[in-house]
């Protein structure tokens, strides 16, 4: 097994779609809750919401995740930096959120703004722990696996 420095685009991939899974329940979660306290629950507009934004967001991940192994020069990862690494995303996604939120309830006020907020909170939290769990798994796992399967054939 090689000593890899950083994640392979599979890894990077994989890890956006793990992510993306836990976002978009997080998000239906948010806006279901935010559009239930304004009087006005929807269930549609959650899932609009979570679908649009489980596919910008995933390509988005992406190179998000590609820019920072590009930046990142050391094979060791600081809580601090994950801490900068989820202000980065969090800065980007809410951003998103607000924006997808607006233009699906085609009114960009307080239900888009509040979904937004509370966003930025709850996945603040679920990106940072996302990001430490991925941390436990050694580079090269994943590219490992799929050259072995790809020799065998």
């Amino acid at each position: 097994m090689s000593a890899y420095k950083q994640e392979s685009h599979v890894r990077s991939l994989l890890k956006g779609i793990s992510w993306r899974i836990v976002a978009t329940i997080d998000t239906i979660l948010v806006v279901l809750f935010v559009t239930c306290l304004m009087g006005n629950c929807s269930l549609e507009f959650a899932y609009s919401i979570a679908f649009i934004e489980f596919f910008l967001k995933l390509a988005v991940y992406y190179i998000h995740e590609r820019v920072w192994q590009f930046t990142s020069k050391e094979n060791v990862v600081t809580k601090k930096q994950t801490i900068y690494k989820s202000i980065s995303w969090r800065l980007v996604a809410t951003t998103m959120t607000f924006i997808i939120s607006g233009a699906i309830l085609e009114d960009f006020g307080e239900i888009a703004f509040y979904i937004a907020i509370t966003e930025l909170f709850t996945k603040f939290v679920f990106y940072y722990v996302h990001e430490r769990i991925w941390l436990k798994l050694p580079l090269g796992r994943i590219r490992d696996y799929v050259y072995r399967k790809i020799n065998k054939s």
